[in-house]
């Protein structure tokens, strides 16, 4: 019927390159704290906050694995950090029900 290992994952998931992970993990973030701390009127402390320690979980993930991020990775690296700032723009641009 079905092979033996087939819904066995591989530990750790090896097979997901740890740029694409950061990428993910950091707009994943992004969007919780847009949706829980921009208000109307001001940015919440506690954002600032957060962004300051996904700064550092970045550099802490991108020198751990600084043999991943060759040129063309450490450039798309760069564009997903420009378009999630763009996003957080635009976002607290808009008009907003308050």
């Amino acid at each position: 019927m079905l092979p033996e290992n087939l819904y066995k994952r591989r530990r750790g998931h090896d097979n997901t390159p740890p740029q694409l992970l950061l990428i993910v993990t950091n707009c994943v973030v992004l969007a919780v704290l847009i949706s829980l701390f921009l208000t109307c009127d001001k940015i919440n402390n506690f954002f600032w906050a957060a962004i300051a320690l996904l700064a550092l979980y970045n550099a802490y993930n991108i020198r751990r694995n600084r043999d991943v991020y060759n040129r063309l990775n450490t450039i798309v690296y760069i564009i997903s950090i420009i378009g999630m700032v763009l996003v957080f723009y635009y976002i607290h641009k808009q008009p907003h029900n308050c």
